[in-house]
């Protein structure tokens, strides 16, 4: 494994436990029934009952049994060992027979020989990953001929900007490539809890996103791009009654997430 996705990999470990017990990820309310998906996703990915569908960079896997409750016969996939241990505790206590590996996306086809109808990723996975041409070849390899890739994800164009400490947004990034090494002792998106341990993030610019799809021969059948995001990404972003969150001010004029379906 590359010596950065090792670092991370440290890093999702120590997350896990955190993020199992924050009010973000509601354990207990997945638990009593809650369908994690969020609208957008389950619209556009639509009926999954029957259909073999296989989530990348899963974490602890509440969405991937999502996908299982409502009809899917689902495998998880995610490089963290705690994280799967995780999920396989609570597949086995729910009863959904959801299949959970743990790996590394660029490592998956050499562990899994199998094809699916569908192939799934959501909310923050694209930054964890270094080398998007190789992602979209291991995404072509174990999707079925005439079968579905879809992705929803924060639009790069967020990640150009940080906070000042008045509040004001400027651009600080690289919108098209940037490797970045962030320290230890940061909060993550899930709450205010410290995560110790450092960790690397690559931003991707959309044509990246694109071109590695079509690259590894996917046709592209729509890209959409939506005016909310997924958590408070920025202090003055509020959250609206439908769970999603958005700016106090010209909102609409901007893209937060961004959503691709592709057929093999």
């Amino acid at each position: 494994m590359d010596e950065r996705l090792r670092t991370n990999r440290i890093n999702w470990n120590e997350r896990t436990p955190i993020h199992a017990r924050s009010a973000f990820y509601d354990v207990e309310g997945f638990k009593s029934g809650r369908i994690t998906l969020d609208d957008i996703a389950l619209g556009e990915v639509g009926n999954v009952s029957r259909k073999s569908l296989l989530h990348l960079q899963r974490h602890f896997g509440m969405d991937t049994m999502s996908w299982s409750r409502l009809g899917a016969s689902a495998t998880g996939v995610d490089f963290s060992e705690t994280a799967i241990d995780l999920a396989r505790s609570l597949d086995e206590e729910l009863g959904l027979n959801v299949r959970f590996i743990c790996s590394d996306v660029y490592d998956l086809p050499s562990i899994l020989n199998e094809q699916f109808d569908i192939v799934f990723t959501s909310h923050g996975v694209l930054c964890w990953l270094p080398d998007l041409d190789e992602w979209g070849k291991v995404v072509s390899r174990l999707l079925k001929p005439g079968g579905t890739f879809y992705i929803l994800e924060g639009h790069p164009m967020m990640n150009v900007f940080e906070e000042s400490a008045s509040g004001d947004l400027r651009p600080e990034h690289d919108y098209f490539h940037e490797e970045l090494l962030l320290e230890g002792r940061r909060p993550s998106y899930a709450g205010s809890e410290l995560i110790e341990s450092p960790v690397y993030e690559w931003q991707h610019g959309l044509g990246e996103v694109v071109t590695a799809l079509v690259g590894a021969g996917l046709r592209i059948e729509f890209l959409h791009e939506f005016p909310v995001s997924g958590y408070q990404v920025h202090s003055v972003m509020e959250q609206g009654d439908d769970g999603w969150w958005r700016f106090p001010e010209r909102n609409d004029s901007f893209p937060q997430l961004f959503s691709i379906k592709a057929t093999k």
